[in-house]
């Protein structure tokens, strides 16, 4: 799937993305349910108060008829990036979360070019290095991550409500 534009978040696609989010997150086998973890579901289901978020920018994937593909949240500031852990101490790096893809069009390149997006990104900030965090249950964007360049950090690892988060550098 290559014909389709990364672009800011419209207000008009806020909720679309939100049950995208929602969609992706929970189709997960695996992962958290939203019973067993509904304020992170609120946060998916809310994607868009990022784009309020000072360094923050929410993108979506849209092809040319309009059908958002996905979306990203990309921190130029680390400060805010509100995740646990110790990411947001981090100066010279960028970060990315809530990463998702519609679930009917993943394994199309979505997820790869909303991750490069944020990799140009951090190097048009100026940053030296990207961090993002994923789970056990995402393994396919796991290993994407890791051919993308991506290395383990333990150091950025966390445990979210029980549930371990698993950190990732790619230096700039």
């Amino acid at each position: 799937m290559s014909d389709f534009n990364i672009v800011p978040l419209r207000p008009d696609d806020a909720m679309r993305l939100g049950r995208l989010m929602v969609a992706a997150y929970s189709a997960l086998e695996g992962f958290p349910t939203p019973d067993e973890q509904p304020q992170y579901y609120a946060l998916l289901a809310d994607v868009a108060r990022f784009a309020k978020v000072p360094g923050a920018t929410v993108f979506t994937a849209l092809d040319e008829d309009d059908t958002l593909l996905g979306g990203v949240v990309y921190f130029a500031d680390m400060a805010h990036y509100g995740a646990g852990g110790v990411a947001t101490q981090e100066r010279q790096a960028a970060g990315f979360r809530l990463l998702a893809v519609d679930p009917a069009l993943q394994g199309r390149g979505v997820g790869k070019r909303l991750t490069q997006h944020c990799i140009d990104q951090a190097r048009r900030d100026g940053r030296r290095e990207v961090i993002l965090h994923t789970t056990a249950a995402m393994k396919p964007a796991w290993a994407m991550y890791e051919r993308l360049g991506f290395r383990r950090s333990e150091d950025l690892d966390f445990l979210q409500q029980g549930f371990p988060v698993y950190g990732f550098r790619l230096a700039l």
